[in-house]
């Protein structure tokens, strides 16, 4: 293989527009060319939430435009491309099919390989871009729209160790800000706005916290967290209750992931383990403290990616297929996109929770 491969990644699953430029030099080790991500915050603030068709149209307008500032920012030219890698799933289906389209139209216009990636092949792999990570290793999920611990066991082999059965983290974090008044998108904020608040102030559930293995619930803090809001008539109280939820949170991590520990080791016999989490939730700094904290105390090596990489972005979508290219797996150019993309093969769709597990 060339000591020049150069890959192209695109990642539009839901309502980030994002193009990256990887290249890996000699020692195997990728560099970043460019990482451009356009976000889309003004467009869904009105809305609470992000609209798909709004989310779709904006990826139309300006993925070109993306794309043209990741070549021109990564001083390549475009045809020293090696390849064309597009998030294929999961995610918003409409979403999807632009990135995916404009990755084929490139790859079928160069003439070299195009690479379908699943977007959370994407964030498993993201801390490889910076660090040395040796397979398997115990990973957490937790995102906008997944949370799930697996067993990472090397390029394409997963074993679902845990999911949620309901919602995901990232999902309740949006929802509670949305009813503390938060502005969208609100998750993010919410640490910030939790420092202010008492979080011993509200003794909120904590769902299948003594059982379900390692699989987690959110759905019923979430309602809580609603109930208890109606009550609420100062800006303190709003603290309060914003603190009372970073910290339940932060105890039911802490306790499934003692649990994943645990099933991980029955899985896999080792000198030195390794935790990653991943995610958009990973870049909140209150559960990276205590995930530490338990990680260090059960002789884990805790791993997150850069803040950058938490969220949604291309450069790991751009590894992931760095790491497909050197395999020689590419993809025809009818794969279409699936929105239910799954990591583990064997998993299966939850009909009614709305997740895969």
């Amino acid at each position: 293989m060339s000591k020049k491969t150069i890959i192209l990644g695109i990642e539009t699953s839901c309502d980030e527009t994002a193009v990256a430029i990887i290249k890996e030099n000699g020692s195997n080790s990728p560099r970043i060319l460019s990482n451009i991500i356009s976000s889309q915050v003004n467009i869904h603030k009105e809305f609470g939430g992000v609209v798909p068709e709004l989310a779709a149209r904006s990826h139309v307008e300006k993925i070109d435009l993306i794309a043209k500032k990741a070549i021109e920012d990564s001083g390549i030219s475009l045809h020293n491309i090696s390849a064309v890698a597009a998030t294929a799933g999961p995610g918003l289906v409409v979403c999807l099919s632009i990135g995916l389209n404009f990755g084929k139209a490139i790859s079928s216009s160069l003439e070299i390989p195009f690479i379908g990636v699943n977007h959370l092949e994407g964030h498993a792999l993201s801390p490889m871009l910076h660090s040395k990570l040796k397979y398997p290793y115990l990973l957490l999920l937790i995102s906008g729209g997944h949370s799930q611990y697996l067993s990472v066991n090397g390029l394409g082999n997963y074993k679902r160790l845990g999911t949620t059965i309901d919602d995901a983290l990232g999902e309740a974090f949006d929802k509670t800000a949305k009813i503390l008044g938060i502005e969208f998108p609100g998750g993010p904020k919410l640490e910030k706005f939790a420092e202010k608040g008492d979080p011993n102030k509200f003794d909120l559930p904590k769902p299948i916290i003594n059982k379900g293995g390692c699989n987690l619930s959110f759905a019923g803090l979430k309602t809580a967290i609603l109930r208890i809001s109606k009550t609420i008539k100062t800006q303190q109280e709003k603290c309060d209750l914003a603190a009372s939820f970073q910290k339940t949170v932060e105890e039911i991590l802490c306790t499934k992931t003692n649990v994943a520990f645990k099933e991980f080791k029955k899985l896999n016999t080792q000198n030195e383990y390794s935790f990653v989490v991943a995610g958009g939730v990973a870049a909140n700094k209150g559960i990276r403290k205590n995930l530490i904290k338990i990680s260090n105390e059960n002789n884990f090596k805790p791993i997150f990616p850069e803040i950058d990489l938490c969220g949604d972005n291309a450069a790991m979508i751009a590894y992931v297929g760095l790491e497909k290219f050197k395999m020689k797996q590419f993809d025809n150019l009818d794969l279409p996109a699936n929105p239910r993309l799954a990591l583990d093969k064997s998993a299966k769709f939850l009909k009614g929770a709305g997740v895969v597990i």
